[in-house]
Parts: structure tokens; C-alpha cells; sequence
């Protein structure tokens, strides 16, 4: 009886390990869940939750890259003067398809967009008020509001992701505001720190709990203090995406 219950023992440890299924790719086997295979030659990994597309030799990311008559190049920037809204994109996190949401000069993933508009003054003009939107140009962002002269975006020292003050201009010494560019037809990608780019941090208790996920600038820097969330990629949303 000792061996066939040894036995039992190795097959049930065996199954709670959860080996990925292995397939070949040309003469190399890969992981089906880190890998995908183009032509039964190529093998691009699955980053973000995104399996990376393949053009004449290199792997690229659709969020930033297009592939055009076996030629790869950068997506075309968003036009400047078109406001757009953005949705987490990670297939294997509960946040995906989630919007990107403004509320006390943050962004998180999934949360509510506060907003307010002074009706006596604003009359029918005012917006519904429950869609965070957004501008991008020349590496930098700003909220789509109707406040005077605007509410800038910027990465905090902690990169979290922050906006200015209505009426203010002030955004806290050792922030960054360059390196966010929105990519016509892909995503809203962090150009800082070596292109790691973003992650996103489940609610704890410590935070406030909540459903709402926190966005990160992910970089050098940082990296090693995401150990408990996960690489996402923020997604350009035309029409606008509610929260």
C-alpha cells in the first residue's frame, strides 16, 4: 500500500502545480501561456497579457507599433485636440476592460469619476460628469475639463498618477511630466524608465479597500516594489468609456 499512496501523493502534486501546455514552435517548445508561434518559426512573448504581434524579425506591441507591408513603425500620435477615454487591458486580470478613472486628483482602474460643474453658471453645458477623459501632445497630458487653464497631468514621486488642482498650477516637486504619449489606434504608453511600463496594484485594507485598482508608472526605479501587482496596458477608448 506504501508505494501506491507514494504514488497518489506525486500525481496530486504534479496536477496542483499547473504545468503550462507545451507546443512546438519550428524545432522549440514554448509555454503557451508566455509564448505565441507566427509561421511555425517565430516566437514572441506574451507581455502585459498581450501576445505580441511579429513584423520582418522583431516582436511589437500593437499599443505602440504597427506593421505595414512587412515594415514596422510607430503608431501616429493622437490628434491634440481630441479628447479620449482609456480601458485597462489585460485578459488574465479582473480589471480588464475596466476604465481609467479621475477622483481626487488620482487615477485608478475601475473606480468613479468625480467631477463637478457649477450649473448656475455653466447652464445645459454641463457634462453628465461620469467620464474621465483626457488630451495628449508632445509627451504630456491634461484632463479634458472646462476649467481655466486646465488641470495637468503628472507622475508623482511615488508614480502614482496625479492631476493638478482646478485654478492651480502646482504639482509636487520630484514629479515627472514628460514621457506620456497616446498613440492613435493603440494605448497610452509611459516612455520612462527603460519602457517598463505600467502596473496595476489591487486595492489592500491599508489603502481604504475599495474595488478601485491603482495605477502605476512602473521603471527602474520602482519595480522592485510591485512584487503584488501586474503589468497592464492602458488602452485609447473612442467614443469615450464611462466608469
Amino acid at each position: 500500500m506504501a508505494p501506491r499512496s507514494l504514488l497518489a501523493v506525486i500525481l496530486v502534486s504534479i496536477s496542483a502545480l499547473g504545468y503550462a501546455e507545451l507546443r512546438n514552435c519550428g524545432s522549440a517548445q514554448y509555454d503557451t501561456a508566455q509564448y505565441v508561434c507566427y509561421d511555425n518559426q517565430f516566437l514572441c512573448p506574451i507581455s502585459s497579457g498581450e501576445p505580441l504581434s511579429y513584423c520582418s524579425g522583431a516582436c511589437f506591441s500593437k499599443f505602440m507599433y504597427q506593421c505595414v507591408n512587412n515594415v514596422l513603425s510607430t503608431l501616429p500620435a493622437v490628434d491634440p485636440t481630441m479628447p479620449f477615454s482609456l480601458t485597462a487591458s489585460n485578459p488574465g486580470l479582473p480589471i480588464d476592460g475596466k476604465a481609467v478613472t479621475a477622483c481626487g486628483q488620482h487615477w485608478s482602474i475601475g473606480g468613479e469619476t468625480c467631477s463637478y460643474c457649477p450649473s448656475q453658471q455653466v447652464g445645459s453645458a454641463c457634462p453628465a460628469g461620469n467620464i474621465t477623459a483626457m488630451f495628449a501632445s508632445e509627451g504630456r497630458a491634461a484632463m479634458d475639463t472646462m476649467v481655466p487653464g486646465g488641470q495637468g497631468v503628472y507622475l508623482d514621486p511615488y508614480w502614482n498618477v496625479g492631476y493638478t488642482q482646478a485654478h492651480s498650477a502646482y504639482i509636487p516637486p520630484g514629479s515627472t511630466v514628460e514621457g506620456l504619449v497616446a498613440y492613435n489606434g493603440g494605448g497610452f504608453v509611459n516612455l520612462n524608465g527603460n519602457g517598463y511600463g505600467w502596473a496595476a496594484c489591487p486595492p489592500t485594507a491599508s489603502g481604504g479597500g475599495g474595488s478601485a485598482w491603482n495605477l502605476v508608472a512602473k521603471n527602474a526605479t520602482n519595480a522592485a516594489t510591485l512584487a503584488n501587482c501586474s503589468c497592464t496596458r492602458p488602452r485609447l477608448s473612442f467614443p469615450l468609456a464611462s466608469s
